[in-house]
């Protein structure tokens, strides 16, 4: 694990040239991007990787608009933080943003809020007036497997096919602002409710994508068909070519990025990249 200590003198001094001095240092994740809290109210993200695929604040830039977009309209999700410029913040080389800090509750998220929150969240980025990059994560994986080999030629192979088929298929179908990567992990239950976070994957597309990306867990490893029904229930209609196309993208959007977020996989990440390889096979 790379030191941290350039990172949080990075954040450490954005904040203060902006008048807020930090009177803690608490690192909530530790990975390509560091999450840290500053004080009681702030948070900041630092991007730490420096040889990642992404580079630059410009994925940092559209995060911040399309939150801000959000924010105003009532949205459930984790505001930037109102005392300093939205940014995005470059220090020391670092991106870096800064968030309100929110309490999380140790409770299960409930199915039918988290479909009615991504629902109600799609509602709103349908006006955000900016425009977005078309399937964004798609063709970045894609150009991912063009420059990179990091599986077997078949696998690889596999991979390009089923993202390239994904972009011919969800091209087609009707686009607007999407979250980008709504999985569990970018949704927090708090003593505000639901709220979704981590918006730098923000791109157009289909809105069966984000509703592939929050049931693939429970729907392909989990097998729980209750949670995502309930989940499909509350979002609403959708269109089931395109969700079911969104599942196989999403799975291979997963697989392609899975040797770069984790170059030395413990066991079970590895048990999870081989049965995501396994699903794509046979789809």
């Amino acid at each position: 694990m790379l030191s941290t200590d350039l990172p949080i003198r990075a954040a450490t001094e954005a904040a203060i040239a902006h008048g807020i001095t930090p009177d803690r240092c608490d690192i909530l994740q530790n990975s390509s991007t560091l999450v840290l809290r500053l004080t009681e109210t702030l948070v900041a993200r630092v991007v730490q990787d420096r040889d990642g695929p992404r580079q630059g604040t410009e994925w940092f830039a559209r995060e911040n608009s399309i939150a801000q977009h959000l924010t105003r309209h009532g949205a459930p999700t984790i505001p930037l933080h109102p005392d300093l410029p939205p940014g995005p913040h470059e220090h020391l080389g670092y991106p870096i943003n800064f968030w309100k800090f929110v309490t999380r509750i140790d409770a299960e998220p409930d199915p039918a809020e988290i479909g009615r929150t991504l629902r109600q969240c799609h509602d709103i980025m349908r006006s955000f007036p900016e425009p977005l990059p078309k399937l964004a994560i798609l063709t970045e994986s894609l150009a991912i497997l063009d420059e990179r080999e990091l599986f077997t030629k078949s696998t690889q192979q596999m991979l390009w096919d089923h993202l390239s088929t994904s972009i011919d298929v969800l091209s087609a179908h009707p686009h607007q602002p999407l979250h980008g990567d709504a999985h569990m992990g970018n949704l927090m239950n708090t003593t505000r409710g639901l709220l979704w976070t981590d918006w730098e994957d923000t791109f157009a597309g289909p809105v069966e994508w984000d509703v592939a990306s929050i049931i693939w867990n429970a729907q392909i490893l989990e097998e729980d068909h209750a949670t995502v029904q309930a989940i499909l229930d509350s979002y609403g209609p959708v269109n089931n070519e395109a969700l079911n196309q969104s599942l196989i993208g999403r799975a291979a959007v997963m697989t392609a990025w899975y040797p770069i977020l984790y170059p030395n996989p413990n066991e079970e990440r590895q048990r999870k990249l081989r049965s995501r390889i396994e699903w794509l096979e046979k789809a």
